[in-house]
């Protein structure tokens, strides 16, 4: 299989550690940093890189969330943890059966649109305060803290 990959090995190995860097450090999906790297930088399709992101991501996430949790200042909510797991086994399901029937040019486009709009939504963002009172942690603060309208910021 490494014969396959002589000559990029090394650019993949260096892929993977930048993408476990950056979702370890900011808690990102490696999905953001391997597509566009995997399509842009080495010839796969868009189907194919989504499909590689989600395989990598098991074991890194696991991994990184085992060492957040073994922080004794950060707190992992599991019954949250739980929800997330049950809503996002369902949707992931849905979801590739959507991207399988997409052609790769408009998942591509439509993966760029979405970053973009997070990423200009994560700039503008107000910075939180603890004087606010709310607890990240908590599953009601947070989910009330996302219904807010924007003009109440």
């Amino acid at each position: 299989m490494l014969g396959e990959l002589s000559g990029v090995w090394w650019g993949l190995l260096a892929l993977g550690f930048i993408g476990g860097v950056v979702s370890g450090s900011f808690g990102v999906g490696s999905g953001i940093i391997f597509i566009p790297a995997l399509v842009l930088l080495f010839p796969m399709s868009q189907h194919s890189a989504q499909g590689t992101a989600l395989a990598v991501m098991v074991p890194m996430a696991l991994l990184g969330a085992f060492r957040y949790w073994q922080e004794p200042d950060i707190e992992v909510n599991m019954a949250l943890v739980g929800l997330l797991v049950a809503g996002s086994l369902g949707g992931v399901l849905i979801g590739t059966e959507i991207a399988a029937n997409v052609q790769g040019h408009w998942l591509r486009k439509g993966f760029a649109v979405f970053m973009v709009v997070v990423a200009m939504r994560m700039f503008f963002m107000p910075a939180k305060t603890a004087a606010s009172g709310a607890d990240p942690s908590s599953p009601s603060q947070t989910i009330s803290a996302t219904q807010r309208s924007p003009s109440d910021d």
